[in-house]
């Protein structure tokens, strides 16, 4: 009897030595990575499909699951499968407005978060609510916003905040959205943050002289000036990082948000990405 509860203990030791080296050093594989779907069926789906022709392994969406978009159930309920699949969901800011209040917010996006709050179920606002406010993956942090920050939804969109996010960890990349623009910072030991905009489909290997911060665009709604949805796929074993665009129903999915009586502007400004 005794030796039976030794061992077990010995198993159960084990076992969790063993969770935590998969935590500190998880198998390598290729993850896709989303931001800002803000309730766009049809953009969530079209990337989803190009992340899979690919051979994306894992997947993490980087906040603002809900917002601006006409399908908001569906695609939290989305994403909700996923993470019950081993997927990685962190909260962003119009997440967090379902709960929290709309203060800071202007007037079409807490006309959007009013609206999709009569939408959601119990369920569907649980999962919101219960989401972090970053995650880990080996030697990457992910977050919505700013990192030294997370809650207080600072954008990243100069050299100066990257600095300010990148020293917050000691990861060697950090992939955040919040923006919707696509934005690349590096910076090297004793130099400041360097930014510049990556191409669309072009691997960038992630030098490990350097630390990176991946500023993604948005899956739902890109303010780039290019209407199509934007993701990125990052492989962890040769750490490379690309960026990618893929076309949608945007059609579709303005006459949705225009259906639902949602402010105009957030189905206007699909056509012209921004």
């Amino acid at each position: 009897m005794g030796s039976r509860a030794a061992l077990k203990a010995v198993n159960i030791n084990s076992s969790t030595r063993r969770e935590t080296r998969e935590r500190e050093n998880p198998p390598p594989m290729l993850i896709a990575i989303l931001s800002d779907i803000h309730a766009n069926r049809e953009a969530f789906d079209a990337c989803m499909a190009h992340a899979g022709r690919q051979g994306a392994e894992h997947f993490v969406f980087l906040g603002d699951i809900v917002g601006y978009g006409a399908d908001p159930s569906y695609v939290a309920d989305q994403v909700a499968s996923r993470v019950s699949d081993g997927a990685v969901a962190i909260i962003g800011n119009h997440d967090a407005a379902l709960f929290e209040g709309t203060g800071g917010m202007n007037a079409y996006a807490r006309a959007a978060i009013e609206w999709t709050e009569r939408k959601l179920d119990s369920a569907q606002k649980a999962f919101l609510t219960k989401l972090p406010l970053s995650a880990e993956h080996g030697d990457a942090l992910f977050v919505h916003s700013d990192a030294s920050q997370p809650k207080q939804w600072i954008y990243v969109s100069s050299s100066a905040e990257a600095e300010r996010s990148l020293t917050a960890t000691d990861k060697h990349v950090t992939f955040c959205g919040h923006v919707h623009r696509p934005q690349l910072y590096h910076m090297a030991p004793g130099k400041p943050a360097v930014c510049f905009i990556p191409s669309a489909g072009v691997g960038i290997p992630l030098a490990r002289s350097r630390r990176w911060l991946a500023v993604l665009g948005s899956v739902g709604q890109p303010r780039d000036e290019t209407p199509s949805a934007a993701y990125a796929l990052f492989d962890d074993a040769r750490g490379v990082l690309s960026y990618h665009r893929v076309p949608y129903d945007i059609e579709k999915a303005a006459a949705k948000i225009k259906a639902a009586g949602l402010p105009a502007i957030l189905s206007a400004r699909l056509f012209i990405g921004r």
